[in-house]
């Protein structure tokens, strides 16, 4: 398996040399900002992206205007995969969770090379398999953990997609990617603020003690890790 090379993203750093050789000429590096809006529930998919320092978050928008977060990729994946292999149509809205960059393939291309390159194909399976452990898993997370424990582990895994010192989590963009009131938000990271946990910053947070932040989330931190260990080694990031 791959240990070097010039991606961020674990997926394609992963990838066999020969196998990256192929893929290379069909990827294109983009910049996305923060709350770019990549693709709107019900068009069309037309690219899968690698992200390398950025986040994307799949959201679904309410009748009333509510948003809530099912499901999110950073360095450690793909996202529009899965809704490329039938439909190829979004799902929900594809929002840009913190900004930065990411190769993107178009995906008439990725088709094309998961046929012709089987390491390539398994290799995207298995991330597939991981991506659906991981949504199951949070719809019972969501229902048997509290607010305060999604959100530790909400930050671990933000902490593992970046290597910034300040991560750029705003109690509002909190709120809408949890479902829950702005005030739910601000008592909880006051808490931890209190506890020693993070520290709230301008512009953001920054973790003051991870083993801290690591006992306080739910037990689907480390059932999402040992997943994904087991199917991608070495591509860690529980969401």
């Amino acid at each position: 398996m791959r240990r070097a090379g010039r991606y961020a993203n674990r997926l394609l750093f992963a990838l066999e040399p020969d196998d990256l050789v192929y893929l290379e000429p069909h990827l294109e590096m983009v910049s996305l900002r923060r709350g770019q809006i990549i693709c709107e529930a019900g068009e069309a998919l037309h690219h899968a992206y690698f992200p390398h320092d950025a986040v994307i978050s799949l959201v679904t928008v309410m009748e009333n205007g509510s948003t809530a977060e099912m499901a999110v990729c950073g360095r450690e994946g793909v996202m529009g995969l899965i809704p490329a292999s039938v439909t190829r149509q979004a799902f929900g809205n594809y929002v840009v969770q913190m900004r930065g960059t990411a190769s993107r393939i178009s995906l008439d291309q990725l088709q094309a090379v998961l046929q012709a390159r089987p390491m390539v194909a398994g290799l995207m399976n298995r991330f597939a398999e991981a991506m659906q452990a991981r949504i199951l898993q949070s719809v019972a997370c969501n229902a048997v953990h509290s607010v305060e424990q999604r959100l530790c582990r909400w930050i671990l895994s933000t902490h593992h997609r970046t290597d910034e010192v300040i991560l750029p989590l705003t109690h509002e963009l909190l709120a809408e990617r949890f479902g829950v009131q702005r005030s739910t938000v601000t008592t909880i990271m006051g808490k931890l603020q209190a506890a020693g946990v993070i520290q709230q910053v301008r512009g953001g947070i920054t973790i003051a003690d991870i083993v801290k932040l690591e006992q306080g989330s739910c037990e689907c931190y480390r059932k999402l890790r040992t997943t994904f260990e087991r199917l991608l080694p070495h591509t860690f990031t529980a969401e």
